[in-house]
């Protein structure tokens, strides 16, 4: 997947909570189609099915973009989620692919099957009743994306040598304002202020937005601040956040010419 001169990764990532296959390419281009595995077998996926094979990776979704610069194809189950990974993949220049099979999809796909075979609502309550217990909410599958897309990112990174290192970007979304400051220091910390007023953004807890960057900047090994400065509505303070931290990668990114292979640091070690 990874040619001489773009920085890319291929990770997979397999819990008993969650399975992730993701592709990433931080100079963007184009990305091979994900493969198929156990965890993702090669047949027709239903309306909305995060099993969705190779062949039908290129299909319109809600969160996917295609063109010769860039490919983005991104389903996690989480509405919200994919939406903000796709803000971030396009504004920082990233090609992005990720599938996630999480554990509240598994027992969503096990009553979808069951109502649409059986097509009676006695089985479909039934079914849905007999689950209950297991469902678990949207935390492992932000999570372990978030953990998966860091270890991409400092894979695809490589050597931490002739890179501009730090990256800072403010970004709007009409009423919002958000900057992020970034410092690709191997030292990982994040301070993220996000001051939503609301418990959820669709199906996704906002508590889970910090969480889910922490989690990034720990396995991405950066130091990230993101604070929204200001906002009246959620859905324009978070998108604003995430895109100015697209613009934040994009700069600390940045290859220099002239220093390759120069340790920005005083240390003369990253």
């Amino acid at each position: 997947m990874a040619s001489s001169n773009r920085r890319t990764a291929y990770i997979v990532r397999n819990t008993n909570e969650t399975k992730i296959q993701l592709s990433l390419s931080l100079d963007g281009g184009p990305l091979d189609l994900l493969p198929a595995t156990a965890e993702f077998q090669n047949h027709r996926p239903r309306d909305h099915d995060p099993e969705t094979p190779p062949e039908y990776q290129n299909t319109k979704t809600h969160a996917s973009q295609i063109s010769n610069l860039q490919h983005i194809w991104i389903w996690t189950g989480i509405g919200f989620l994919d939406h903000m990974l796709h803000a971030w993949a396009k504004h920082a220049g990233w090609s992005l692919r990720i599938r996630c099979r999480g554990d509240l999809a598994s027992m969503l796909d096990h009553v979808t099957f069951n109502a649409r075979f059986r097509g009676d609502l006695f089985h479909l309550v039934r079914n849905w009743l007999t689950f209950v217990p297991i469902e678990v909410d949207d935390h492992h599958t932000t999570e372990d994306t978030f953990l998966a897309l860091g270890t991409a990112f400092t894979t695809a990174l490589g050597p931490r040598t002739g890179l501009a290192r730090f990256g800072y970007a403010y970004a709007p979304l009409d009423e919002a304002l958000s900057r992020a400051v970034l410092d690709i220091s191997s030292r990982p910390f994040f301070v993220g202020d996000f001051g939503f007023q609301g418990p959820m953004m669709g199906n996704l807890n906002t508590q889970m937005i910090h969480h889910g960057l922490g989690s990034w900047a720990q396995n991405a090994g950066v130091t990230l601040h993101i604070d929204v400065l200001k906002g009246e509505n959620d859905h324009h303070r978070a998108e604003s956040a995430f895109k100015a931290l697209a613009v934040a990668c994009k700069g600390a990114c940045e290859r220099l010419v002239g220093r390759e292979g120069e340790v920005v640091s005083t240390k003369g070690v990253l």
